[in-house]
């Protein structure tokens, strides 16, 4: 499924040729076939509920038609008061109290071809307390076609940061400079110039606008009927044009397209997700695996009191372990593929660890020339002994399996060398040693 992805997010870049419509078509079968894919475990769903939820509902906007446009930034921009002079109605709340919105708002604002552009409010990015509320806020940008960054003037750390990571999500991004009528026109001037320089790497310099969403009242001097001068204040009309055009200059160019390649982005980054965490998930259950198995061929060892014959008789647990790991990672093997896999592993360790292979035979011929303790001794340093095999084993094989049965670019030879030097031998024996000894014991 992730390699499906890619390929089409590749293809969707160089979308000017391709039907919008076919590009709406493949977004939504992608993300079905993500969401309906059953080799996905349980407990990863579980784990990415939230994200399964947004696909979910991605699907259901591509299938409508929508398009989404938020607006982002810090509280007191004007956020709500841009959304509602788009509107031309006042639907968004608006409050001199600091972050009126808490939660994702949003409203139908124009038809659009076959569907509808949906406006998202979002809370402040720099509510205090509201952690909650930030990440919610760049949750709900980093999942519509196009994001209103605004700002009331040079741009903060904290604004140009989230700007930097706005823009690294692929998406579309229009940095509005609310409150424009604040300004002279030739500070108003000035401050663009400022804003295009720190910014226009990170979008196209016609994406920076100005805007007034609510502009102050006018102070205006009339006569009166007695012929005397007085003063009175008159509401000024919004001035969104400029940002206006821009939206629907995007949106008519290639909203549709638009609309599926951010679909496709987030499906992506899911199916990233997806991947980590069945990875994650695979590991955990494979060391669990490999541990079984130590402790179990340790104990065999141990116990077994025939000298040399008892590390042969115990090689059918290394057997019954890659398989075993074998379907872990989705793999079923054979007894004689299982066997030759072992064979192949069992060479580079000897080739490797020549001295460590005759130490522990020695340690076998040595548990029938002692008695006592001395023999639960020395059956405990083979155990552990074996036990340190065993790991080996399954971490050489995990590393095949989790490479889809393949060593790499690596081979067997680097493989075992990697692993080896990533372990603690002396760690791992001492630990094992203690563990069997107590087992023992308590037999």
């Amino acid at each position: 499924m992730q390699s499906t992805l890619r390929n089409w997010l590749s293809h969707g870049r160089t979308r000017a040729k391709i039907n919008p419509e076919q590009h709406l078509l493949e977004a939504n079968r992608n993300i079905r076939e993500l969401i309906e894919d059953t080799s996905i475990p349980e407990s990863v769903r579980a784990e990415l509920a939230t994200e399964f939820e947004e696909i979910e509902s991605i699907s259901s906007k591509l299938r409508n038609g929508e398009i989404h446009i938020a607006a982002f930034g810090r509280v007191g921009v004007g956020k709500s008061s841009l959304l509602n002079a788009l509107l031309q109605r006042d639907a968004f709340g608006t409050s001199p109290l600091h972050g009126e919105t808490k939660n994702e708002d949003r409203e139908k604002w124009r038809s659009f071809r076959e569907g509808h552009v949906v406006l998202i409010d979002t809370p402040g990015i720099d509510e205090l307390d509201g952690a909650e509320r930030e990440e919610l806020a760049r949750r709900i940008s980093s999942r519509v076609d196009v994001t209103m960054m605004l700002c009331e003037g040079d741009l903060t750390s904290p604004e140009y940061i989230a700007l930097e990571g706005l823009c690294a999500t692929q998406r579309t991004v229009l940095l509005v400079l609310n409150k424009a009528d604040r300004y002279t026109t030739s500070e108003q001037e000035l401050l663009l110039e400022r804003l295009r320089k720190r910014c226009g790497s990170l979008l196209p310099l016609d994406w920076i606008i100005p805007a007034s969403a609510d502009p102050r009242p006018e102070t205006v001097i009339y006569v009166d009927s007695a012929g005397k001068e007085r003063e009175k204040s008159r509401e000024v009309p919004p001035n969104v044009s400029r940002l206006k055009d821009a939206l629907w200059s995007i949106l008519e160019k290639e909203g549709q397209s638009l609309a599926a390649l951010n679909a496709a982005i987030f499906a992506s980054e899911l199916d990233e997700k997806v991947a980590t965490r069945i990875v994650e998930a695979r590991r955990t259950v494979a060391e669990k695996v490999i541990r079984n198995y130590c402790i179990g061929k340790g104990l065999l060892v141990a116990f077994n009191p025939v000298p040399v014959t008892d590390l042969l008789a115990a090689a059918g647990s290394d057997v019954a372990m890659v398989i075993h790991l074998g379907e872990v990672y989705g793999f079923k093997l054979s007894r004689r593929e299982a066997t030759k896999l072992l064979f192949t592993i069992s060479a580079q360790l000897v080739a490797l660890m020549g001295a460590y292979w005759g130490m522990n035979l020695v340690s076998s011929a040595l548990k029938t020339a002692s008695a006592g303790l001395s023999t639960a001794l020395t059956a405990t340093t083979q155990g552990a002994l074996a036990w340190y095999a065993t790991y080996l084993t399954g971490k050489m094989a995990q590393s095949w399996f989790s490479k889809g049965k393949s060593w790499g670019n690596a081979g067997p030879r680097k493989t075992a060398r990697s692993i080896l030097a990533s372990l603690d031998r002396d760690s791992v024996i001492r630990t094992a040693r203690e563990e069997l000894l107590a087992r023992l014991k308590g037999q």
